[in-house]
Formats: C-alpha cells, structure tokens, sequence
C-alpha cells in the first residue's frame, strides 16, 4: 500500500468515524429534546420514553430538522402549547450541545 492509499483509507475511516459520532449525537439530542419536550407537555412514566423516541424517529424522515420541527409543532398544539420555529431550533442547538458532550465522554 503506497503512503497516498494509507492517507486515503485514513482520511475514509476519519469520516465514517466522524459520521457515526453525528449521528449518535442527534439521536441523543432528539431523544433529550423529546423527553424534556413530554415533561413540558405533562407526559410521565413510559408516555416520555415512548414520546421521546417518536421524536427520535422523526429526525429520520428526511434530512435537517424541518421534520422535528413539524411533529414537534403539531405534538404542542395538540396539547394547547406553543412554540415558535425558532425556538425549538435553539432550544435543538441547546440539546445538541449537551448531546455532543455525553456522546464524546462515550467514545
């Protein structure tokens, strides 16, 4: 293997490596954004953790946070709450900060 190929299997194996990590990380921002999410919106017991992975799964519909937003929107309305868009994208990014951090003390 010539040194170009090494830097270049590097170089892939650093970006899986780096992908994997974001991916984990807005899992475990979408799950503690959901289960503070049901607190906020009087969920207790198994109805946070089932609220919270719904939320999970919603991320996975397509790319960005435009599909959280939405299901997060239409969840507070259904529960006489409101949010603006912009405030539950910051309050993702406040989630996602903390999502990093437990998710790097991980690895």
């Amino acid at each position: 293997m010539t040194t170009f190929d090494s830097r270049e299997k590097a170089f892939e194996d650093k970006f899986a490596h780096d992908a994997d990590l974001m991916f984990r990380a807005r899992a475990r921002r979408n799950r503690l954004f959901g289960e503070w999410l049901a607190g906020e919106m009087g969920m207790s017991g198994d109805e946070v953790k089932d609220y919270a992975g719904s939320v999970v799964a919603a991320d996975l519909e397509e790319e960005g946070d435009d599909d959280v937003i939405r299901k997060v929107k239409a969840d507070l309305e259904k529960s006489a709450k409101s949010m603006s868009d912009e405030d539950i994208a910051k309050k993702l990014q406040s989630f996602m900060d903390e999502a990093k951090s437990q998710v790097m003390a991980e690895s």
